[in-house]
């Protein structure tokens, strides 16, 4: 029996950024590529799905116009294909609804025959013989039962398993522990990814705490907060929303900002030393891990209107860090009814710690790349940093001969360009020319009109050794 036919690449998982990848390959002639993922269809953040959100960038942040505006998957050739394009454009808004946004993404997919879902990968190998990877993968049915096997054999592999949910240390036991079914009659303890499912749970719970600080936080504390006086055909709820933030972070929309998603930052970036790196990660989060100046203002407004007739059940905490959490059941003559979270409360500012009751808890506690396990059998091909994490090259690479390439798993490599969806087409256009060796699609080297290092021309000269990385976080830190 021959072997299975070696493909240019091999994808795993179709999250957006693959999606993307697998779109703007579709029309080259000279790529041969199959992607994998182990749902069943496209579905994207459906427990964040909250009717009227909007995605937070603008509709050109689609799977391929900034690599290719004339390409047919493009997100205004979805409106025209649906009948929208001309709502879209009398509503003269340039954010998508989220539900609109995962609406052309699944359109994308189901026009595009690289893609093989309900494949969950189990296993990267090298065959040195042939000089390709062989990815593993289980076939799965429509509950997720193994039913079959198969192989793909691929020149490069793309990662693009995205990120997964992280609980802060306080809350991971104790979700572990309900989760478990440990404690009858507590109510619901979830992150935000799950929140959409559990919303009438967690109004019914008479009380729900939010954790977090970034837009899926506020996304929730809006969405509950209309209900706290109760609706009709059901009651309130106290609402509490804990931020270990020192005030309400908007995000910042800035122009010159907007700058740092740039070919020139991600270059200055990515060479700069990795303890600066991991200091800079930390100072830029308000840039992309904040909330929409409109959302805030909306929540004050919403805040304001409720409280026209009687007080408004809620408590916004800044500064404030959920330090310790447990769980205690409701009264000895019930033991399966309903009991209390409590959480142990640190202000940062005060050095004071109290404890408070809640019903319910979500976390908007945000996500982390990790290395996934299939990985194993070709670790030793691959670079890692000290902290064990990927360590990924300028072009997206992670291993010597270039043939393996990361997306949405180099956010300490490359800073806030990682996660972005506006620069996602341009980071598929290199990996493209990396697989191709030819530029398909134009990779801009320059599009900032600020200089991000320091100028090197004829009006600048050296005045002395560099200020060392470990001085400047020192400084910084103080």
């Amino acid at each position: 029996m021959s072997a299975a036919p070696v493909h240019d690449l091999v994808g795993v998982g179709i999250g957006p950024f693959n999606l993307g990848l697998a779109a703007l390959s579709a029309p080259l002639a000279d790529v041969d590529a199959v992607f994998c993922d182990q749902a069943p269809e496209f579905r994207w953040h459906p427990g964040m799905m909250i009717e009227g959100a909007t995605i937070q960038v603008p509709f050109l942040a689609d799977l391929v116009t900034m690599a290719d505006p004339t390409s047919p998957y493009s997100f205004l050739a979805f409106l025209k294909a649906t009948g929208r394009l001309y709502p879209f454009y009398v509503r003269e808004s340039f954010y998508p609804l989220r539900a609109e946004y995962d609406a052309y993404c699944r359109w994308v997919a189901a026009a595009l025959p690289s893609l093989r879902w309900s494949r969950r990968v189990v296993a990267v190998t090298h065959d040195d013989a042939a000089d390709a990877f062989v990815v593993r993968a289980e076939v799965l049915d429509a509950d997720g039962a193994v039913v079959g096997s198969e192989e793909h054999r691929g020149r490069h592999v793309v990662l693009g398993v995205g990120t997964s949910p992280v609980l802060p240390p306080a809350l991971r036991d104790l979700a572990a522990q309900v989760a478990a079914g440990e404690h009858p009659g507590a109510g619901p303890l979830v992150h935000s990814a799950q929140y959409v499912p559990q919303r009438a749970s967690l109004a019914a719970s008479g009380s729900v705490t939010v954790v977090g600080s970034g837009q899926s936080a506020a996304e929730v504390y809006r969405d509950l907060l209309d209900g706290v006086h109760g609706r009709e055909g059901g009651g309130g709820y106290r609402l509490d929303w804990v931020t270990r933030s020192p005030r309400f972070f908007p995000m910042e929309y800035t122009k010159l900002t907007l700058e740092m998603t740039s070919p020139e930052y991600t270059d200055h970036f990515h060479a700069l030393p990795l303890e600066l790196r991991q200091l800079l990660g930390r100072e830029q989060r308000s840039l992309y891990k904040g909330i929409s100046g409109d959302l805030v203002d909306e929540i004050y407004d919403t805040l304001y209107r409720l409280s026209l007739d009687r007080p408004v059940p809620t408590t916004l905490l800044t500064d404030t860090e959920v330090v310790a959490a447990r769980y205690e059941p409701g009264a000895a003559s019930t033991p399966d009814g309903p009991g209390d979270y409590v959480l142990r409360l640190r202000h940062a500012q005060l050095g004071r710690e109290v404890e408070r009751r809640t019903r319910s808890i979500v976390a908007a506690t945000g996500y982390a790349a990790s290395v996934p396990t299939f990985l194993d059998p070709v670790r030793h091909l691959l670079r890692f940093d000290e902290l064990g994490r990927l360590d990924v090259a300028r072009d997206y690479t992670v291993d010597a001969a270039r043939r393996v390439h990361v997306l949405n798993g180099e956010e300490h490599t490359h800073g806030i360009t990682a996660p972005d969806l506006g620069f996602a087409a341009w980071r598929n256009a290199v990996v493209l020319r990396t697989v191709t060796g030819r530029e398909v699609y134009p990779v801009e080297e320059r599009i900032a009109f600020q200089q991000f290092g320091l100028p090197d021309d004829e009006h600048t000269r050296p005045v002395g050794p560099p200020v060392a990385a470990s001085a400047r976080a020192g400084e910084e830190t103080r």
